[in-house]
């Protein structure tokens, strides 16, 4: 029978090296998109016969939020070294606010990406997304020119 101070041990060192060997096998690696180009050739992968347009990146890179008419909004969003792609009208969203002139808060209906705060290094790129994204700027039925 072993005690439990050992075993508390053996538990502790067994976690470590599980989460050790998860870090240094590139499980903790983050990826950032570090221009407009690289988040247009990465929507371009999922989304290859779209036409998109002017891009705004957050502040650190972590997502882009890409105009593609019609009243849609593409979405390429970093989650450790992998990129997301969404594409979102007003319809799908459940909440859209600035938080300030630069913050913007997005909660999507979608239960597979809720969304998040997205921080931008400039209050005008944030607001043209916000008013992108906004229900209340496009009625039920109506699309975006």
């Amino acid at each position: 029978m072993i005690s439990l101070p050992v075993l508390v041990m053996m538990v502790v060192v067994g976690i470590s090296m599980a989460v050790a060997a998860v870090h240094f096998t590139g499980g903790s690696r983050v990826t950032r998109l570090v221009d407009t180009r690289q988040a247009l050739d990465r929507f371009a992968e999922d989304f290859p016969d779209l036409k998109p347009g002017t891009v705004q990146l957050t502040e650190h890179g972590d997502t882009a939020f890409i105009d593609l008419g019609d009243g849609r909004t593409g979405i390429v969003h970093t989650i450790g070294d992998r990129f997301l792609t969404r594409i979102v009208t007003p319809t799908e969203i459940e909440f859209v606010g600035l938080d300030d002139s630069k913050v913007m808060t997005l909660h999507l209906k979608d239960f597979t990406w809720r969304g998040g705060r997205f921080a931008f290094a400039d209050a005008a790129d944030a607001r043209a997304v916000f008013n992108a994204l906004d229900p209340n700027n496009h009625p039920a039925g109506q699309e975006a020119a």
